[in-house]
């Protein structure tokens, strides 16, 4: 087996991913747990990742290449930002040094768009940017990460352009738990998925983002009014939501920009079926796969050997 070379940590607001990756980058070994930046900032970082470490038996020579929530201001140490436009590359030299720590630790800096009408920030999506475009990616993208906050980013010649935060898994939380739709939704989880529901559902929000209230409302309306069930419902709102997204996502990209999904799991699904439903091409990358080919890149940039 080969021997290992570094620890590859995703570090978000809410999950924490480790990846033990060998000389011939192989993940020899894989931690995920809800130690997120919220959780860690009450118990400690330095602890979270020595308890990780350890169960992995990581030797204490080995560094580690940190992305995410952890180089926020209020994390273990901030990391900063690099504003765009900006070579995706750039990141590789922004990492910042964990003091007072007896192995290597590095977080990598965020990106900012510090445009006084559509001010943005990103951590952890630039590295999984990076992972899937590579340093040298050529002509015009348009690249959607589904998450709590979508991340929708341009772009041209290697160089990132731009970007628009979407608080799109966020506000489909809130609005299933705490307002009048939540009785719509209630009991969804142990129904089958509507896929037709969902699909009508981004194609009204897509066609008409302006009636977007309305549309949220029609969940609970529907199933009082013609007997939609809880999945219908639940289906409705999360399309409402995505196709909203997609709407404003594309109101800032040139025709035949190519879009490019990085996503797994369930988000996934949603979002290539929403898609789909739009008529829209894109290919797909792996986020996990991504974000470890993102971390690889600043591994080796920061230590060659």
């Amino acid at each position: 087996m080969t021997n290992p070379a570094y620890v590859a940590v995703d570090w978000g607001t809410s999950s924490f991913r480790l990846w033990l990756i060998g000389r011939d980058g192989t993940v020899l070994a894989e931690r995920r747990s809800g130690e997120g930046m919220t959780s860690a900032a009450k118990t400690g970082f330095s602890a979270v990742l020595a308890g990780h470490l350890a169960a992995i038996e990581a030797p204490e020579n080995l560094p580690v290449i940190v992305c995410g929530m952890a180089g926020a201001r209020q994390g273990w140490v901030e990391a900063g930002y690099i504003d765009v436009p900006a070579p995706l590359a750039s990141i590789l030299t922004g990492a910042v040094s964990v003091p007072g720590e007896s192995r290597d630790i590095r977080i990598l800096p965020g990106l900012a768009q510090r445009d006084m009408a559509r001010p943005d920030v990103m951590r952890g999506e630039e590295t999984q940017l990076l992972g899937a475009l590579g340093r040298a990616s050529s002509g015009a993208q348009a690249v959607c990460m589904p998450g709590t906050h979508s991340k929708w980013v341009h772009v041209t010649e290697s160089k990132v352009t731009g970007f628009s935060t979407f608080m799109t898994g966020e506000l489909f939380d809130v609005i299933s738990k705490h307002t009048i739709l939540s009785h719509a939704v209630a009991g969804a989880e142990e129904q089958p998925a509507d896929a037709a529901a969902f699909a009508a559902a981004v194609s009204a929000a897509f066609a008409r983002p302006a009636l977007a209230s309305n549309l949220l409302f029609a969940a609970r309306s529907g199933q009082l009014l013609h007997g939609i069930s809880a999945a219908a419902a639940q289906a409705r709102l999360s399309g409402t939501l995505i196709g909203l997204e997609i709407a404003g996502a594309l109101q800032d990209t040139a025709n035949g920009t190519t879009i490019t999904l990085v996503a797994s799991g369930r988000l996934q699904a949603l979002y290539e079926q929403a898609f789909r439903t739009l008529s829209l091409a894109f290919t797909a990358i792996d986020a996990d796969a991504a974000v470890r080919r993102g971390l690889s890149a600043a591994a080796e940039a920061i230590w060659p050997n």
